[in-house]
């Protein structure tokens, strides 16, 4: 029983920081566009085969 007033406490500290962290995210913009993010990985490799334009050839 003596253990459960020490473990509830830190569970309340730990939901309200994780509470927090989401809060502060959702304000700053990180969930504003999630589908960007998940195309980008499929369409990424698509300009890096393409040689550069330059005269000599390099990238």
């Amino acid at each position: 029983m003596g253990s459960l007033y020490f473990l509830i406490p830190i569970a309340v500290v730990f939901v309200a920081l994780a509470l927090k962290l989401f809060f502060w995210a959702v304000n700053n913009g990180q969930y504003d566009d999630l589908d960007t993010e998940g195309r980008r990985i499929l369409f990424e490799d698509d300009a890096r085969d393409q040689p550069a334009a330059g005269a000599d050839g390099e990238k």
